[in-house]
This record gives C-alpha cells, structure tokens and sequence, in this order.
C-alpha cells in the first residue's frame, strides 16, 4: 500500500507540477478571458439577472429552467471544496495558496462559461426526449464539425477518455470526499455510524439521479438556495467574530502568494511554487472549472 501510496504522490506532483496542469488550466482560463473580452466580468449582471430574476425562458428547448441549471451548478461546488478545500490549501501550501484559489476562480469562469456553452451547442435528444450534453459529445461532434471525419474520430476517442476518466473521478472527488466529509461529522456530533450514512445517502442520491435532469433541477433548486444561506450565514459568524483579525489575514494571503511560506519549507521559490500548486488544485476542486 505504501508503494502505491508514493507511486500516486509521484504521478500528482508531476501531472500538479509547474509544466502540466497548472499553466494548462491557469492559461487557457487567461486565454479564454482575454479572447472573450472578460465576458465573465461584462456579463455576470445580466446572467445573474436571467438565473435568479427572470429564472425560466418559456421559448427555451431545454429540459430544466435557468434557475434550475443555476441551482445544479451550484449543488456541485458550493460545499466540501470550498471549506475542507480552502483549509487544506492553507494547510499545505501556506495563506498565499488562497490568493491563486481567487485567480483560479476568476479566469477559470471564462473556462466554465466555454465548457457550458459547448455542451449546449453540441447537445443531441436521446432517446427518451430529453437533452444529452457535456465534453463526451462536444469533443465527438465539435471535432468533427471543425476537422471532418478525421477529426470526427480522434474526438471520439477523446470523448470516450472523458467519459470513463469522468466515472473514475466521480468515486474520489465526487463522492467519496463528501460522503466521507459528511459520515464523518454525523458520527462526531450525533454518533450517527458511517454504515447508516452511507446506506442513507446512497438510497436519497440514487433516487434522485435515476430521475433524470429533471428530477436533479427540482431537487437543487429546492436545497440549494437553503444550503448557501447556511453556508453563507456560517461564514459571516466566522468573520463576526473574528473580525479584528481580518485586516491581518487578507495582507497575508497577499504577501504570501509572492513571498512564500509553505508548511512544506524550502528555499523562497518552491514555497511559492508551491502555494501556487495548491491554491490551482484545491481551486480546481472546488469550481471544477477545466474539468
């Protein structure tokens, strides 16, 4: 086990590393932001308008409303990553590791925005009449619009890369980290066994997937708004009642990020480095922008 453990930590700091990843993602969200003119920052206005004001475009041939698509991205990234995530950053890779989360997030919404544009626009019906998108078909299809047959088949491919990465992924990041997070801290504070919650969560989640996107855009849409004004409210009491020590926080998040001052050590530059590492990946995590 500690062999596979090290061979795991081996391939993460390389595929985490200053060469893949995290230039990969951090630029192409710049590159994304810079050729769509900051759409993320030009339009937030009117997109928040149209999710949470306006909320359903009766004309629209989706199966779910806007709010709906809103509430369902959400329910993926409101959560674990946000407060376990932020705190392992931290843990690891220093307070500067929260200013490149914020970079993350900010270039990363150009990157999201793209990726829900495609699904979208390479969308198809399937056969129960419901739309089925996401990167499987926009690799398929997108390729084989823009490079013909070629193209067609090596974005096949892709797409079925994707799509059994996406199935492995969905065990760690996706449900084992929340279902642990959770099981955890029922047992701590009720003594409720992980066993319960376990079968209690795989029963309540198996449900609600088996319906649909119809069945999840009803269900997000009703827990969603309840768990951010919990998580928001959570947070405000945090501030409150620390608040003399904010001032203090934010300049060492900011010093920090160029400075260097990762748990790990070493000399000024790996700190950095470092803290770069972890602010992109536990960014990652918590957006899932560049998925």
């Amino acid at each position: 086990m500690e062999e596979i453990n090290t061979f795991l930590a081996d391939i993460g700091s390389v595929i985490w590393g200053p060469f893949v990843l995290i230039p990969l993602l951090l630029g192409t969200g710049l590159f994304l932001t810079i050729r769509l003119r900051a759409l993320q920052f030009r339009k937030l206005a009117p997109a928040l308008r149209l999710g949470l004001v306006k909320r359903k475009d009766d004309g629209g041939e989706g199966d779910i409303s806007q709010y709906q698509a809103l509430t369902t991205a959400l329910a993926a990234t409101v959560g674990v990553g946000n407060i376990v995530g932020v705190a392992t950053a931290i843990a690891l890779g220093g307070p500067g590791a929260l200013f490149w989360m914020w970079i993350t997030a900010l270039v990363g919404m150009a990157s999201k925005y793209s990726e829900a544009f495609l699904g979208v626009r390479y969308r198809v019906t399937d056969a129960r009449g419901e739309q089925s998108g996401g990167p499987q078909y926009y690799l398929h299809r997108g390729f084989a619009e823009i490079f013909g047959r070629t193209g067609g088949r090596v974005g096949l491919v892709l797409s079925i890369v994707f799509a059994v990465f996406a199935v492995l992924a969905s065990f760690g990041i996706g449900n084992m980290t929340q279902g642990n997070a959770v099981a955890t801290q029922l047992e701590n504070s009720f003594g409720v066994s992980h066993v319960t919650t376990g079968i209690v969560l795989f029963v309540l989640t198996g449900a609600v997937l088996l319906g649909g996107i119809k069945s999840i855009g009803r269900v997000t849409a009703g827990f969603v708004p309840l768990m951010i004004l919990l998580y928001i409210i959570g947070g405000l009491v945090v501030l409150v009642v620390n608040a003399e020590q904010i001032p203090a926080a934010f300049a060492l998040v900011f010093t920090d990020a160029f400075t260097g001052t990762a748990a790990v050590g070493g000399f000024a530059g790996s700190a950095i480095l470092y803290a770069i590492q972890m602010g992109v990946a536990r960014g990652i995590f918590s957006n899932e922008s560049g998925m």
